[in-house]
């Protein structure tokens, strides 16, 4: 911007401030009754419609799964994005305390005096990935399973089988997930994109025995499952292995 561009774009702030409303009382009051209206819209809603409450707190169960309001399912999802457990910090705090710092000196380092968004690449650019990303990570973490819940339906093997394997399969489906094998496998629409491959289609590489063994003497940093007795094994190990894609199913069956 040249000193005329600069001249010209002060002599018409001063025009444009001078035909403007003072900021007291006018936008004080103007804001004021804005935030009475949406408190009194919130108060009235949650009088009328009430509030989406869980079950109580219960320290003794492993099958719970912590999940965040909806607004913050962005941050949810970063910790399946960023893997390695050293940079968690990283993904919770080190993320958007770094994006809220660069949104602050935003105009300290976009001093274009332009308003239209096309003349404006830096600011828009910036606005629209941040939106993006939210937006995309807040879906990613609204549809994702939790990882202590195994939601698949009994494949067609299994509807046609005996009553013994159905109860073998629901037992088997049961201590998957809540032994956390989701933690770190994918497992249908549940689970974690790793560290460990997903589950969903395991029965076409493994047969039931090898998956028993697996879960006996794992490679690492898989834990051993063997303490869960070779009940346990034997029917988390008969679930897993009916595991299979929809070809490979119709073919076994």
């Amino acid at each position: 911007m040249n000193q005329r561009e600069k001249e010209e774009y002060l002599r018409e702030y001063a025009i444009l401030k001078a035909q403007g409303k003072p900021f007291f009382p006018y936008i004080i009051v103007k804001d004021g009754v804005m935030m009475i209206v949406v408190i009194g819209t919130i108060m009235l809603m949650s009088l009328t419609l009430g509030g989406e409450l869980t079950a109580k707190a219960d320290a003794t169960t492993t099958t719970y799964a912590p999940r965040p309001e909806w607004y913050y399912f962005w941050a949810f999802e970063l910790l399946k994005v960023i893997k390695p457990p050293e940079l968690v910090g990283l993904a919770t705090v080190g993320i958007p305390t770094i994006a809220m710092i660069l949104l602050f000196l935003l105009p300290f380092y976009d001093r274009n005096p332009e308003r239209h968004p096309l003349r404006r690449p830096l600011a828009t650019t910036a606005g629209i990935f941040v939106i993006s990303a939210m937006a995309l990570l807040s879906y990613l973490g609204a549809e994702a399973g939790a990882p202590s819940q195994v939601n698949i339906d009994p494949p067609a093997s299994i509807a046609a089988a005996s009553h013994e394997d159905q109860v073998r399969w629901e037992a088997g489906r049961r201590l998957t997930a809540q032994s956390g094998c989701g933690g770190c496998h994918k497992i249908g629409p549940n689970g974690n994109d790793g560290p460990g491959p997903p589950l969903t289609e395991i029965g076409d590489r493994l047969k039931e025995g090898a998956i028993r063994e697996t879960m006996i003497n794992p490679t690492l940093p898989m834990p051993s499952f063997r303490e869960l007795g070779p009940e346990a094994l034997d029917e988390m190990a008969f679930f897993l292995s009916t595991l299979k894609s929809s070809g490979a199913a119709e073919g076994g069956h």
